[in-house]
């Protein structure tokens, strides 16, 4: 989970203005946290509830609304993170109907239910719900279940081989590619099939935590959201975020949101 929220802090101040190289600062006096982190805060939080209320944890209709009500009680806090337009007229709304969305919010604020969960089945399950209260196209589910189904094979021992494997048979993404032929023509895309098979590239032609952030932003396009999901499977697969980014990250965190990064991250040991 931190490894994502370092990838969307690393990232921000490259969203809008794009390198094409792995050779940058990884901070300035500019970066911060996005929406990416205040979602990905918010789906930890839902996790955490629920867990309390162990007897509701395969109960369908109870995880959808805690991860409404999380997503809606982050969001509502950090009005000005950096919202899509859809999401945020959600957030404003009174019904909270999901709003058919493929875009990559399902997807980079996922990375706390592969951390979270046990069994794979439990992850492709839960990153299924915590999409589709906003993103219930299939697409937007489809780029959650594979960050999520990622992050729990990478932490769970597998290699980069069988990783990739799965995700393509799984979720039919093309991984042969290489950063090398992605980088000069890649541009914005926010849509869960355009970004979300780039960002696990990133992570795969990795050779440690840090490289799969540099590689993550070197594409271009959405650079926060690539890198925080190349940053949750990297945490996953290396074991921790460095502390050199880690202690850096924090400090960029407001009370609230580090509340909820220690407490998940000393429940489920993803540091």
């Amino acid at each position: 989970m931190l490894g994502a929220i370092a990838g969307d802090i690393i990232g921000s101040i490259f969203e809008n203005e794009n390198v094409k190289t792995t050779e940058f600062a990884l901070f300035s006096r500019f970066s911060r946290f996005t929406d990416d982190t205040v979602l990905t805060v918010a789906i930890a939080d839902a996790v955490m509830h629920r867990e309390q209320h162990a007897f509701r944890l395969l109960d369908n209709y109870h995880a959808r609304q805690a991860y409404r009500t999380r997503l809606r009680l982050h969001g509502r806090r950090y009005p000005n993170a950096g919202f899509g337009h859809n999401f945020s007229k959600w957030l404003a709304s009174h019904t909270a109907r999901a709003y058919r969305s493929y875009g990559n919010g399902s997807a980079m604020r996922v990375s706390p239910i592969g951390f979270a969960f046990e069994t794979l089945e439990d992850v492709l399950r839960e990153a299924k719900l915590s999409a589709s209260v906003t993103h219930n196209h299939p697409h937007g589910i489809r780029g959650a279940e594979a960050v999520a189904s990622a992050i729990f094979l990478a932490r769970t021992g597998n290699d980069k081989s069988t990783i990739k494997h799965y995700i393509q048979q799984r979720f039919s993404y093309n991984l042969n590619q290489t950063l090398t032929s992605i980088r000069p023509n890649y541009t914005f895309d926010s849509s869960c099939q355009g970004s979300v098979p780039q960002a696990i590239i990133a992570f795969l032609e990795s050779e440690d935590f840090e490289d799969a952030i540099r590689n993550a932003i070197s594409i271009g396009g959405d650079s926060d959201t690539i890198a925080c999901i190349a940053g949750g499977i990297a945490q996953a697969f290396y074991g921790k975020v460095p502390s050199h980014i880690a202690s850096q990250v924090k400090l960029l965190l407001d009370g609230q949101l580090k509340s909820v990064v220690n407490e998940f991250c000393e429940r489920y040991g993803c540091r």
